[in-house]
């Protein structure tokens, strides 16, 4: 955007945390600077400190946008199926953002969104019926799953333009198989077989901890 074009349309507060966003999507948090973000909105940067006060204020607002896009655990829903819900559009939001799984519980000045989205969770486990010990392992325990998953999943380095089938053959299959006979196992009968991805695992643990916690539930009441 030029600075002309700038002109024409006023910046604002949301626009800003729009245009760090995009940015931060693009090119990661690390390399996210009000000097970039300037750049890239066509303005001076002691023009972005008009509407936030630094880059930690920056990161505050994305990481709250981001929560925002989070589905709720549907209130009508068993809280099993809510959370599912609310689980799998939390791993679908930091596939597009791959660079907040990292920030979204490091924040210290949390914003609406996500307030409003940890209520819903822990309303969720309550309204369940999970003990108040029990909600708090859960609440740990579900997210810590879904946002070591969601960094496994952008940083593997398979994908694209390199198959994980390609990948396992290229490193795996020249190994020994005397000294790594489960590895060779688990690449060759499992990991190379069609139809084979590793995202395949996030439902199988998903599944594991709520039938864990559910069960647990039961046996507190």
């Amino acid at each position: 955007m030029t600075q002309i074009a700038a002109k024409r349309q006023p910046l604002t507060r949301a626009k800003v945390l729009d245009g760090a966003l995009a940015l931060a999507d693009r090119i990661g948090i690390e390399s996210l600077t009000i000097r970039r973000l300037a750049e890239e909105l066509g303005v001076k940067p002691m023009t972005i400190y008009h509407y936030l006060p630094g880059k930690d204020a920056i990161i505050d607002g994305i990481v709250d946008m981001v929560f925002a896009e989070v589905a709720l655990p549907p209130a009508e829903l068993d809280w099993t199926a809510a959370i599912r819900v609310r689980t799998a559009s939390m791993r679908e939001v930091l596939a597009r953002h791959p660079w907040a799984a990292g920030l979204m519980e490091t924040r210290t000045s949390p914003g609406p969104a996500s307030l409003r989205h940890h209520e819903a969770v822990l309303e969720s486990l309550r309204s369940g019926g999970l003990p108040l010990d029990l909600t708090a392992h859960a609440y740990a325990i579900i997210d810590s799953f879904v946002y070591g998953f969601a960094l496994q999943e952008a940083t593997l380095p398979f994908g694209g333009d390199t198959p994980i089938a390609d990948l396992a053959e290229e490193i795996i299959v020249p190994l020994s198989i005397d000294e790594f006979p489960r590895l060779t196992e688990l690449t060759v009968e499992y990991v190379m077989k069609p139809g084979y991805a590793f995202g395949n695992s996030f439902d199988v643990g998903l599944d594991l901890i709520l039938e864990g916690l559910a069960r647990r539930a039961a046996s507190a009441q």
